[in-house]
């Protein structure tokens, strides 16, 4: 069970509490022999390359069942024999077929390894279809702890979803599901009860009405997907569209909602327009026009699925009408339209290898919202909702998580991890060249997978500030720094404590009311002061604590 889930934080308003992930220490947590061939780039992944899917499925409301087959094309990186494929239980592979030739495989828990009879020569474009079927993983509590979600609208139709996030599209589909490889296109094919409609990734091709009553719905993603962004939806939709003029042309938008709620979407969903043009902005073009920007309501309360984002937030601003920050900014925008929305460049852009990255994808996400508010509202209204949402910090475990095992780290990723990068931006203290970088991240790494080492270089060079102890200290520990100084024989002494070794965040000060800039180490500094009032103020865009030592 996940606390932290699918770009939204919010376990604290909704009751589950630190149990939802576990009081362990990163040192106590058990990883078993699944969480590696899960979480890892196994020899039986890292031979092929990841070109297309065709994922061709028939989804069965009557019985919750999933069925039908997944075309994998893929490029020879070097010899082998022996490729894995993940699939969940109880969900089962029933046949692999390479060239019209079945396959053997065996079965080791949610992994699958197929034996592939002909030689696999490197540069060679191979293909296998897998046929596949079974009742997948139903949805707990999406989409934290996700699958699939089977439920009804108020009018007693199938409303249908997928969420995966960390769990792995594989609780669904068979597919290679590790981060590291994105599939570069794909076609995906639902059927469906000929009253309902899915909307999936990319654009609809053709809606093919079948013999028996049936429809299949044909979507093909034209740009490098990731797994958990792969989705289906399927509800009783209406759909409207607009075009935004952005900075690559005209950018087709799509909305999916239910029937009844048409004319609630159409006031509300005002934000997604006017979340574009804050967020190109900001991060440059929306990384997908190829696909079209869709948003498209679903039965939880929302997951950033590339070009079709999901949405359940009650057309209301504020999450679920709450505003995270307790200031009345987080009043001011529909968070999940935002927050969502602001993934397309934080995750599906730019995406981790390894989910213990995640914060790649969740502190610049989070720290979007201040953006979005920033943009229309101003730096105070932005400052004020980072500040704010300070207070949903808990400082369980480190911000990473363990690497090749499927281990995302704290919850912190989201509130603390915008602080970390609004820190960044003071520290710079130049907004035109962090624009720059927000921006240039985006063009460096588009459509990439990336580590945190490339996105924290990246700062570093760009900014032309070394930058390493500051990730250090908020991504890898739970300490907050102590400017801790005293005030001795007219000198005003100052240094950092409860932090890592050689911390040196330069701090923004007011020393007896005068504003300074102050580059504390962990080694003890000193100034001359004359004025008796021997008043410090560290600036509140800081997430430090201060201690004075009294003589």
């Amino acid at each position: 069970m996940k606390k932290y889930f699918g770009g939204v934080f919010i376990a604290f308003l909704v009751g589950f509490g630190a149990n939802a992930q576990g009081l362990l220490n990163k040192s106590e947590t058990v990883f078993t022999h699944q969480d590696t061939l899960r979480g890892s780039i196994t020899k039986e992944r890292a031979w092929w390359d990841l070109k297309y899917y065709h994922l061709d499925i028939k989804v069965n409301p009557s019985d919750k069942t999933i069925s039908g087959t997944n075309t994998v094309r893929y490029t020879v990186l070097t010899e082998n024999n022996k490729m894995q494929i993940d699939l969940q239980e109880p969900m089962n592979i029933q046949k692999v077929t390479q060239n019209g030739m079945p396959l053997k495989f065996e079965r080791d828990g949610n992994a699958f390894f197929i034996t592939l009879a002909e030689k696999q020569k490197v540069g060679d474009s191979k293909e296998i279809i897998i046929s596949f079927g079974g009742k997948p993983k139903e949805a707990v509590r999406p989409p934290w702890d996700g699958g699939i979600t089977w439920k009804k609208d108020k009018n007693g139709k199938d409303f249908i979803a997928s969420s995966c996030q960390g769990l792995g599209a594989s609780v669904w589909w068979p597919c290679k599901d590790h981060m590291y490889d994105e599939v570069e296109n794909m076609l995906i094919s639902v059927n469906v009860p000929g009253h309902l409609t899915d909307v999936s990734n990319g654009r609809l091709q053709s809606v093919k009405k079948e013999k028996d009553g049936t429809k299949t719905f044909n979507w093909y993603v034209s740009n490098p997907i990731n797994n958990y962004g792969v989705n289906i939806n399927i509800g009783d939709y209406v759909n409207f569209s607009e075009k935004y003029k952005g900075e690559k042309g005209d950018l087709d938008c799509n909305y999916y909602v239910l029937r009844d709620n048409l004319a609630l979407a159409k006031e509300q969903f005002k934000d997604a327009p006017k979340m574009l043009k804050a967020f190109e902005n900001w991060f440059g073009p929306y990384p997908f026009y190829e696909d079209s920007y869709k948003l498209v309501e679903a039965p939880y309360l929302g997951m950033e699925h590339q070009s079709s984002v999901t949405y359940g937030n009650g057309y209301k601003n504020g999450y679920l009408g709450r505003d995270l920050s307790g200031t009345g900014w987080g009043l001011k925008f529909d968070f999940i339209i935002i927050h969502e929305s602001g993934h397309e460049w934080f995750a599906n852009n730019i995406t981790y290898k390894d989910i213990a990255d995640m914060w790649i994808h969740e502190s610049f996400t989070n720290y979007s919202e201040s953006l979005f508010l920033e943009y229309y509202y101003g730096k105070d209204a932005a400052s004020e909702y980072i500040i704010g949402c300070r207070n949903n910090i808990q400082n369980d475990i480190p911000i990473i998580g363990h690497y090749d095992v499927n281990n995302e780290g704290s919850g912190d990723m989201y509130p603390k991890g915008a602080t970390m990068l609004h820190m960044i931006r003071q520290v710079i203290n130049d907004d035109a060249k962090w624009k720059s970088i927000l921006r240039g991240l985006n063009k460096t790494f588009y459509h990439q997978t990336v580590t945190s080492k490339q996105i924290e270089d990246y700062i570093n060079e760009q900014s032309g500030v070394n930058f390493n102890r500051v990730y250090a200290q908020y991504l890898t520990t739970t300490q907050i720094p102590v400017f801790e100084y005293m005030f001795k024989n007219g000198t005003f002494g100052y240094h950092w404590t409860n932090c890592v070794a050689k911390f040196d965040m330069p701090v923004r000060v007011k020393l007896n009311g005068v504003e300074t800039w102050l580059k504390p180490t962990t080694e003890w500094q000193s100034v001359k002061t004359t004025n008796e009032d021997r008043k410090v103020e560290v600036d509140k865009d800081f997430y430090v604590t201060t201690s004075n030592i009294i003589e």
